[in-house]
């Protein structure tokens, strides 16, 4: 299972600081993959808003609590047997930016073409830890769920058609872009995807957490949180969490980033640990 939430919005015609009253300058999509059958979400979550000293709420969010409930949140996340992923994009560069052949296919009409790039870079990591982590508990690729916070805008047909349109390519290897590409042997477009509101799934409510532990540690001075997530936060072949359980887009953004904004990459850059089990 993999419950896909987002902090941000993903508006690139008008962005700020470039625009006072344009969209946010980060854009963040991020998933928590855990076992189906180990599935305990829902105990997970009551038992976190236990410790946070909210226990009467039924649902967890992130954004409106206290400092020290959002480090304990995250703590928590990170004793649980989950795997946590984040896409982190400044979206300074891509203001007023138009993507004409995404827009020109018929399923990807607006502006939405942006989430549903972010959504694939996510996933070509999602799908890569999920094929190798099938293999080695299985023997043979198990086929990952994808659930994802329902968003006002979005028709999640649209991502249905995307991805079969990424396989086809995939499969006539003439992918447009081909730095990077989706496991397909753990992908079923079709049957496999569901938009869900976020009330109605625990585990879209941890991926909430995960989402907006990272906006804030880009946009904030507190990088705690975010921090706190590092023993789940998945592992690239080379044992790092940057540019696998942690991307960043645009690749070339430290180059420009103010001090405060490299913290959270430059903590994981140098975060190099043995493979978590």
């Amino acid at each position: 299972m993999a419950y896909i939430d987002e902090s941000g919005d993903d508006g690139v015609a008008s962005v700020r600081p470039i625009d006072p009253n344009g969209a946010s300058e980060w854009f963040v999509l991020s998933a928590l993959v855990v076992r189906a059958e180990a599935q305990r979400e829902t105990v997970w979550v009551r038992d976190i808003l236990k410790q946070i000293r909210l226990e009467q709420r039924r649902t967890l969010h992130f954004q409106p609590l206290d400092d020290w409930r959002r480090a304990m949140v995250c703590a928590s996340i990170a004793k649980l047997p989950v795997r946590c992923f984040a896409v982190i994009s400044n979206k300074a560069n891509m203001h007023g930016y138009r993507n004409k052949k995404a827009e020109a296919a018929s399923v990807l009409a607006g502006r939405t073409w942006f989430y549903w790039w972010i959504t694939r870079l996510l996933l070509e990591r999602v799908t890569d830890f999920c094929e190798q982590r099938s293999y080695r508990d299985y023997g043979e690729p198990r086929t990952v769920r994808l659930e994802f916070a329902r968003r006002k805008g979005l028709r999640y047909g649209h991502l249905q058609a995307y991805l079969c349109w990424l396989r086809m390519q995939s499969k006539a290897n003439a992918l447009f872009l081909r730095r990077g590409d989706l496991k397909w042997s753990v992908v079923d477009p079709i049957h496999q995807i569901a938009a869900i509101d976020n009330s109605e799934r625990a585990g879209l409510q941890l991926s909430d957490s995960i989402a907006s532990s990272f906006y804030q540690s880009v946009t904030s001075a507190d990088v705690s949180p975010a921090i706190a997530l590092e023993p789940r936060m998945a592992r690239g072949r080379n044992g790092l969490v940057f540019d696998y359980g942690l991307k960043l887009m645009p690749d070339n953004f430290l180059s420009r980033a103010t001090p405060e904004q490299r913290r959270i990459f430059d903590h994981y850059k140098a975060a190099l640990r043995e493979r978590n089990e």
